[in-house]
């Protein structure tokens, strides 16, 4: 298969990675880690740029665009490892209540998400916690095959502990009703096992990105750390492990963009392609974070030095909606039945 970006395509993740170096350095991950505060700038940098409506009909306020156009931006907002809900709000939450023929929802909240005035959780069947729940303007969940939406005021949040303290994490507890119940039935399920689909990919791109970081901190670690007279750089063993990461990002970003063409054009193998990249892209991530924690020795281990933000995110993103382990069994059922 030959695929390749359009150049609008590239041009479009460009100006998203030079305004979150500006909006969404360390030192805005730091504040969201230590502070919870998410990184605002950014999120309404975003909207300006169109990107929080980029799967969102026209009619809606959106762009009407594709998980392609998509995947590149959210790949970058791993890079940069932003704490917002972009995955869940503008990955997610348009196409589902779209697939759901919830109209007069979509109407509502359509333009909030696409003006960046919205946040959205989402709880799906499989994830035991809600990110950023505290902050949602909307919470989609899902119980018994049936999707809901309601607004947190209407459910009792509690906090849980994670590994990555810029990821806020909570249980939801809601009680349903007529009035929370969105879709169900045949339409229901399909538009949930779409929207699991997205969540996962998404996940994925942003594990591409934060490889790709956390390669990039220990290159420029191994330029100036010094040993025996000479940088860490020089040494083949220092080079073999930082070419090992950037091999493993090489196969697998590959297998990340083929998911997000299948899933614009219905491809029927669309399950395997999502699985192959999710399970490739935690693999490419954990490698990458533990050759960058090797490469900088004891400074790594430190909360003052940049890298762990990236690395802990990266560790809670390689288990979210599948770790490989879990998507490689599904492969193996796509491939030779149960």
């Amino acid at each position: 298969m030959r695929f390749r970006f359009t150049e609008d395509q590239t041009l479009f993740r460009d100006a998203a990675r030079e305004m979150l170096a500006r909006h969404c350095g360390p030192e805005v991950v730091r504040a969201a880690y230590e502070q919870g505060a998410g990184a605002p700038d950014a999120w309404r940098h975003l909207a300006e740029q169109g990107i929080s409506g980029m799967l969102l009909p026209e009619a809606q306020g959106g762009l009407g665009l594709g998980m392609c156009e998509l995947i590149l931006i959210l790949e970058e907002t791993g890079f940069a490892a932003l704490s917002e809900p972009v995955v869940e709000t503008v990955a997610v939450a348009g196409p589902l209540l779209e697939e759901c023929g919830a109209t007069a929802l979509l109407a509502r909240w359509a333009p909030a998400i696409a003006g960046g005035r919205a946040r959205v959780g989402l709880g799906l069947d499989g994830q035991p916690y809600v990110e950023g729940a505290d902050r949602a303007d909307l919470l989609l969940m899902e119980r018994a095959g049936e999707l809901h939406a309601l607004t947190p005021e209407r459910a009792l949040l509690t906090a849980q502990a994670s590994v990555d303290g810029a990821r806020r994490l909570f249980t939801v507890q809601w009680a349903e009703g007529t009035g929370t119940r969105v879709a169900q039935g045949e339409m229901a399920a399909r538009a949930l096992a779409r929207a699991r689909l997205r969540a996962t990919l998404g996940t994925a791109a942003q594990l591409i990105g934060l490889g790709a970081r956390c390669v990039e901190l220990a290159v420029e670690y191994a330029k100036v750390r010094t040993q025996f007279g000479r940088p860490i750089g020089a040494f083949q063993a220092v080079q073999h492990k930082l070419v090992d990461a950037f091999a493993a990002l090489a196969m697998a970003r590959p297998a990340v963009y083929r998911a997000a063409w299948s899933l614009d054009r219905g491809d029927p193998e669309v399950d395997l392609h999502v699985s192959m990249a999710k399970a490739q892209a935690s693999d490419a991530a954990t490698l990458c974070t533990r050759s960058a924690l090797q490469c900088h020795g004891a400074i790594g281990y430190t909360t003052e030095y940049d890298l762990h933000l990236y690395m802990k995110r990266a560790w809670a993103l390689s288990r979210a909606f599948g770790d490989s382990d879990h998507h490689r069994a599904r492969i193996a059922r796509q491939i030779l039945g149960d």
